[in-house]
């Protein structure tokens, strides 16, 4: 079946950060062939989670540089589950908000960006983290789940994988 101690070596080899990149690189891809390609706007929730998949992308690169490396692995676990965990809980949040049940939480959207003072995305990069559309609007679905509900899904499959990778890693190497 699996070989456990084969994932253990996972994360101390290039490969699965650059499929992690990777990964992350298409999502924003697809993102940003959905807003400039099918016009579809993003509104807040979907800037936030656009966000955590650049968190994803920039967590990973530590280790893809250096993997031998236990700090360079330390540094990119971390960011990878902060970016997988935050990014599920605004996808969820988001689905929450397209229940036709909870209309008045649709109209708890945001117009503007909760960024940090220091890093106001959308007025440095406007054309990736400008929101421009309504967090209630269901625009596309694949299967009958929308995106939001597709991130759910995405952010859960990367959680997963890293903490079982991680957890493989710890009992089986006891070490990161």
């Amino acid at each position: 079946m699996f070989n456990l101690t084969a994932i253990s070596t996972w994360p101390a080899t290039r490969w699965p950060w650059f499929i992690v990149a990777t990964s992350a690189l298409i999502l924003e891809s697809v993102a940003l062939y959905f807003q400039y390609g099918m016009g579809l706007e993003p509104c807040i929730m979907c800037i936030y989670q656009r966000v955590a998949v650049f968190g994803i992308l920039l967590s990973s690169l530590p280790a893809l540089s250096v993997p031998q490396s236990n700090i360079a692995r330390l540094i990119s676990i971390t960011g990878l589950l902060v970016a997988c965990i935050w990014g599920l809980l605004i996808a969820q949040e988001h689905v929450a908000m397209q229940n036709p049940d909870n209309f008045l939480l649709a109209l708890s959207c945001d117009v503007y960006p909760n960024f940090p003072d220091w890093l106001q995305l959308h007025t440095l990069m406007p054309s990736l983290f400008e929101p421009r559309g309504t967090c209630g609007d269901i625009d596309w679905s694949l299967f009958g789940y929308s995106m939001p509900q597709w991130m759910v899904f995405i952010f859960s499959c990367y959680t997963a994988c890293i903490t079982a990778v991680v957890a493989t890693r710890l009992l089986k190497l006891k070490t990161i």
